[in-house]
């Protein structure tokens, strides 16, 4: 890996994201937020410096290897979230709450350390919405829409970011599908920050509330999340676009250009309406009061939508929930939404490979000489793919086993320390007990706070991408240029 061509490509990555901080200086200005106004213009100045210099180290001739390619999309995510938090320094927060407010941010997680949200000003909560929205479908596919130099490193880094979204062969280049993702995304946050302006949602809060939705982030300008609204209408709003992104946006993008029945021929979306629904019913089954009133399948469908998706938002403090229903949706959590979507977890498509290659071990086990292919949909899973799969999700669980050691050994209840591992890994939010959906992460000790900010990197790049980098040979190969 040639670490110099790796911080050059980052570094331009870093130069434009400048451009993100920009609203927020000029909100801060416009409200006479004097420190938020220093805070933001310092955080664009220093992602500016930072990427220029950085991008020097470029050879605009040179190819990105797979390691190399690898080493940007990690180190992007990485460099961006530590960044991003230069502008929480000035609103009080300490360096590690800084970094694990912006981390959670740009990695759609909605893990916060904020308490008293009387004490920021909307530039602060804007803020945390821009790294949602860009950090949502994914800092790489942006600046390869953007980034035309980049050339077929572009093209390289894209695929290791968004390759789910890019199967269905939406265009044959991928500044094109980049561009394509990306319309349908800002089309939808339009289109919801709309219905919830007109249902009585303040329209500040609407716009901050639907890039927090389509990103699955999770972050609202209102301490209490949705809940502390009070709007049934807007709770329903919030819902349908938390399900749809946790859906395929390249599916989507089909659906809105005249081929609907892509939808219900994806065997993906299928599986994931279908635990939707189910998931619902079972909630609300949980929940006191009738199955069928509208309150009950309100707050059931809210919250299973939430989990699913990977957004975080709540509508009813469900730590006061039954147990069974708190199993239920962190049942719905591991899950994750679809390939291709904002939505963090290990996907609906991993699982149901992976449980179509179990139905098949089974059948071996009484037919040893029996050849049965694993199918999802029309696809054939070939033998290499599953392997990959099957190793994807037993690496998944051992990180989540052992954050969760790691935070038991830091103080936690066996409670909190499961929960709040699997939130973070799986880019969701929020926990039980300490960090449940009525609470935050602020009280959990300083080592607690950093583990869970590695937690959200390595959860929203799906674990192995990090891994990767620290096998021997990869780690041998390191140099700063050359061949």
């Amino acid at each position: 890996m040639r670490l110099a061509l790796v911080l050059g490509v980052v570094g331009t990555m870093l130069a434009w994201f400048a451009l993100a901080a920009l609203p927020c200086v000029a909100l801060a200005v416009a409200d006479g937020v004097g420190r938020e106004e220093v805070g933001f213009a310092v955080g664009a100045a220093v992602f500016a410096l930072v990427g220029l210099l950085l991008r020097r180290l470029r050879d605009p001739s040179a190819r990105l290897n797979r390691a190399e390619t690898i080493g940007v999309v990690s180190f992007a995510w990485l460099a961006i979230g530590l960044l991003s938090a230069v502008p929480f320094l000035f609103v009080g927060l300490s360096p590690v709450d800084a970094a694990f407010e912006a981390v959670s941010g740009i990695t759609t997680t909605g893990a916060s350390v904020l308490v008293d949200f009387s004490l920021y000003g909307r530039a602060t909560f804007l803020w945390r919405s821009i790294l949602h929205w860009i950090g949502g479908l994914g800092v790489i596919a942006l600046f390869v829409a953007i980034l035309p130099q980049l050339g077929i490193a572009g093209r390289q880094l894209f695929f290791a970011e968004a390759c789910a979204a890019a199967e269905g062969g939406l265009a044959p280049q991928v500044r094109r599908l980049a561009g394509r993702l990306w319309a349908i995304y800002s089309i939808l946050t339009v289109v919801e920050t709309a219905l919830l302006v007109h249902f009585g949602m303040p329209v500040f809060d609407s716009v901050c509330n639907a890039m927090a939705t389509l990103s699955a982030g999770g972050f609202s300008p209102n301490g209490a999340s949705i809940a502390g609204y009070g709007l049934p209408a807007c709770e329903w709003v919030v819902a349908v676009f938390m399900f749809l992104a946790g859906a395929n946006f390249a599916l989507q993008w089909r659906a809105l250009t005249g081929r609907p029945l892509a939808v219900v021929r994806d065997a993906e979306f299928r599986f994931y309406a279908a635990a939707a629904v189910a998931g619902t019913v079972l909630v609300a089954w949980q929940l006191p009061g009738r199955l069928f009133d509208e309150g009950t399948l309100r707050a059931a469908f809210f919250q299973v939508s939430s989990v699913m998706s990977a957004t975080g938002f709540a509508s009813d403090d469900f730590d006061r929930w039954r147990p069974g229903a708190q199993a239920l949706l962190y049942a719905l959590m591991m899950f994750g939404g679809c390939a291709g979507s904002a939505a963090g977890g290990p996907k609906v498509i991993r699982w149901v490979a992976v449980s179509k290659h179990c139905g098949r071990e089974l059948v071996r086990t009484v037919h040893p000489q029996a050849v049965v292919p694993v199918r999802v949909g029309r696809t054939v899973i070939s033998d290499d793919v599953m392997r990959s799969l099957v190793a994807f999700v037993v690496v998944y669980v051992a990180t989540w086993a052992t954050v969760t050691l790691g935070l038991t050994l830091a103080g936690a209840d066996l409670v909190t320390a499961p929960t709040a591992s699997l939130a973070c890994l799986a880019n969701c939010g929020p926990g039980l007990a300490q960090v449940g959906p009525m609470a935050n992460y602020a009280g959990l000790p300083t080592v607690s706070k950093v583990l869970l900010t590695a937690t959200m990197w390595v959860g929203r790049l799906e674990v192995v991408t990090v891994l990767a980098l620290l096998r021997a040979d990869v780690l041998r190969r390191i140099r700063w240029r050359g061949t």
